[in-house]
């Protein structure tokens, strides 16, 4: 089913409109209502189609500043939770921890701050998930420590469990000089598990995808397990993410030494196109950009 999507820009100048109109008519309308009404923008914007990496680098800081704050306004507001989680997780993704890879083979001490500073903007991220997910069921954090307890999410907490668990197990990943943060695997794979039981189909094969992953990078995980989980992705989104591609490639051929499936897997993440007004549309270019610079540097990686 197909919506309508305003433009990004367009949306953050009608964002900064309910903003100012907030401003002229905080005297007489209630406090905790015009907050509402810039939280549903907020939170919608979060779903803005853009395909303009530099503009949504540049735009991302302020945006991402201003929910923070209208989220402690207004903390109750999962949809802006977890569109403020989403900012963060992918903000570190796309603009902090690639350009740490990209620094690597030139100014390694440079790329290591980045890492660093990727793993701080995931765990804000991720803090911001679980502290909605935890005031929408009371006791959620120590019940999701306890593999025994009896956890169940409904289908509207699943945006807030998937962009929680992205972002810790992001920040996981760029955390293996602390072992008190790598220990959190288990808790990050169960939160992804918990939202996969919800709604398995959600963004279009993005959780799944996640799924996969997980199953990469615990210990005694099942590559073969983790083929489906991304195959699977692939299909749910009916072969338009590019990022299903580009996961399979660097969570199953790299791993085996097979470059040629690798290649082939990145070819594909190059070859999907989007539609016009794709909420994806962001997503896959930042997974496209990965994939160039990842067959750029093919002959390095095997």
């Amino acid at each position: 089913m197909a919506h309508h999507r305003r433009p990004a820009l367009p949306r953050l100048m009608h964002g900064l409109a309910v903003l100012a109109a907030a401003l002229l008519l905080s005297a007489c309308a209630p406090r905790q209502l015009i907050l509402g009404q810039l939280a549903d923008e907020l939170a919608a914007q979060g779903q803005a189609s853009e395909t303009d990496l530099d503009l949504a680098r540049d735009a991302a800081p302020y945006h991402l500043k201003l929910s923070e704050a209208v989220l402690r306004a207004q903390p109750g507001h999962a949809s802006l939770a977890a569109a403020t989680a989403a900012g963060f997780a992918q903000y570190a993704y796309a603009f902090v921890a690639f350009e740490a890879d990209r620094l690597d083979a030139t100014d390694a001490r440079a790329a290591d701050r980045l890492r660093h500073r990727a793993a701080r903007l995931y765990r804000r991220g991720r803090d911001h998930a679980l502290t909605a997910l935890e005031a929408r069921h009371p006791g959620f954090g120590a019940a999701l420590a306890r593999p025994d307890s009896p956890l169940r999410l409904a289908a509207d907490d699943v945006p807030l469990a998937y962009w929680g668990a992205a972002a810790w197990g992001g920040q996981i990943s760029l955390s293996k000089d602390s072992p008190d943060t790598v220990a959190d695997l288990p808790l990050a794979i169960r939160l992804a598990h918990l939202a996969w039981r919800a709604d398995p189909t959600f963004g279009d094969g993005s959780l799944t995808s996640l799924m996969g992953s997980f199953e990469v990078a615990r210990p005694g995980g099942s590559p073969a397990r983790a083929a489906e989980f991304f195959d699977e992705a692939i299909r749910l989104s009916g072969g338009r993410s590019a990022g299903a591609w580009v996961a399979k490639a660097e969570g199953i051929a790299q791993p085996a030494g097979d470059k040629a499936a690798f290649v082939a897997l990145l070819q594909q993440a190059l070859a999907v196109q989007d539609a016009a007004g794709s909420p994806h549309a962001l997503a896959n270019e930042v997974m496209r950009r990965r994939a160039r610079w990842l067959l750029g540097n093919a002959d390095d990686l095997f």
